[in-house]
């Protein structure tokens, strides 16, 4: 038997409930024997509980495998510039309390170290879970950041914070594996395991607050591109947006006008230039609410910024084939923006229309990725090899 049939039949158990063996089977792409086989090894492994024959004549499903929650448990990290937030997961998935704290006066990477352990310590002796029980840890950063060698290169969230190199100092600290990624690529693995791209093969989160970048996925797999940097689409130029070259620490030609920040700019400015009317300091989203009220400057900022993440969603849509836009962030998730950006869509059908949704995780999508991510990663902690 492979190791990857064993470790396969545990993703799909973690992120589906298939309604029957015959279906679980189709979905691991094995045959009834072999199943059947890698069943009875994770069985004896401990990993998944017996079926329980009693309750089966009540509810069939009892039947079923179900992952052995109690195995081992797991923690999600999400680094933000203001905030820390942590996880404690079973072995399910299943999320056993959360603890956040500040970042704005401690972010250089030794406190943060230091805050995930201390919330880490805090979560297990919360949900009296033994320290053996940890089988992975997983954190999500705002920058570019190489998966596979845990290194956080840049973000200007951040303060101190280059070629950082956070999976290997987590790995130290906890003496467990450990996984870093992009924290919206992580909302995005969040989303497409429990959100509003659940089970969707190829899809793109947009994450959309004070900037802009995206986690995409392809035919099932996250995309990284060669040099970590896919998904940046802050950068992209689209009809609106300037065409000079961003400079180094800049923000992207896309996100420098409808980025949060952006888009509060430019209703500075315009409100500046009507001296009779005092200047009303409003977030983005709160101009996009304005809007609703008849405003006529609130409403053109609507428009434009619809117009421009139209063309962008569109755009990246023809190229990639991207059958949904899930949106998320302060921004992104801002009602009167997603649906003046679905009119302007309306008539663009050709080769497809881009369908949109906002994020079903909100702010816990980050932290649901990191957890699926660590859960990814605590196989690795676990002997799926036959004897």
């Amino acid at each position: 038997m492979k190791e990857g049939d064993a470790c396969k039949v545990l993703r799909l158990l973690r992120g589906h409930e298939p309604a029957s063996p015959k279906e679980l089977g189709r979905l691991c792409e094995l045959s009834s024997v072999r199943l059947a086989a890698v069943l009875t090894f994770l069985r004896e492994k401990g990993l998944i509980d017996a079926p329980d024959k009693r309750k089966s004549k009540i509810d069939r499903r009892a039947l079923f495998p179900r992952i052995n929650a109690d195995y081992g448990h797991v923690i999600g990290v999400d680094i933000g510039g203001s905030n820390l937030r942590i996880a404690l997961a079973d072995l399910q998935g299943n999320v056993l309390g959360k603890w956040a704290t500040s970042t704005k006066s401690t972010s250089s990477p030794a406190m943060v170290i230091k805050q995930i352990r201390e919330g880490a310590n805090h979560l297990l002796q919360q949900a009296s879970v033994p320290r053996g029980s940890l089988l992975a840890i997983a954190a999500g950063a705002p920058g570019i950041t190489d998966r596979q060698a845990g290194i956080v290169f840049a973000t200007s969230y951040l303060k101190g914070w280059k070629n950082v190199p956070l999976g290997p100092l987590l790995q130290d600290t906890f003496g467990i594996p450990a996984a870093v990624e992009n924290d919206v690529k992580l909302a995005a693995i969040g989303e497409n395991w429990r959100g509003a791209a659940r089970g969707i093969r190829n899809f793109a989160f947009l994450a959309i607050g004070t900037g802009i970048a995206a986690g995409i996925f392809v035919n099932g797999q996250l995309l990284h591109g060669p040099d970590w940097v896919a998904g940046e689409v802050g950068y992209m130029i689209v009809p609106g947006t300037p065409d000079a070259p961003a400079k180094r620490g800049t923000p992207g030609s896309l996100e420098s006008i409808i980025g949060g920040e952006g888009i509060k700019q430019q209703w500075l400015r315009a409100r500046a230039k009507r001296r009779s009317e005092p200047s009303e300091d409003l977030t983005a989203t709160g101009i996009f609410y304005h809007a609703l009220t008849g405003d006529r400057l609130a409403k053109s900022i609507l428009e434009e910024s619809a117009r421009i993440l139209a063309f962008a969603v569109y755009n990246i849509s023809a190229v990639l084939n991207c059958s949904l836009f899930v949106l998320g962030g302060g921004v992104g998730m801002s009602k009167p923006l997603l649906d003046a950006t679905e009119r302007i869509l309306e008539p663009y059908t050709q080769p497809s229309r881009p369908r949109l949704l906002p994020s079903a995780l909100g702010q816990d999508a980050q932290l649901m990725g990191a957890i699926r991510l660590a859960l990814d990663q605590a196989e690795s902690r676990i002997d799926l090899k036959l004897p």
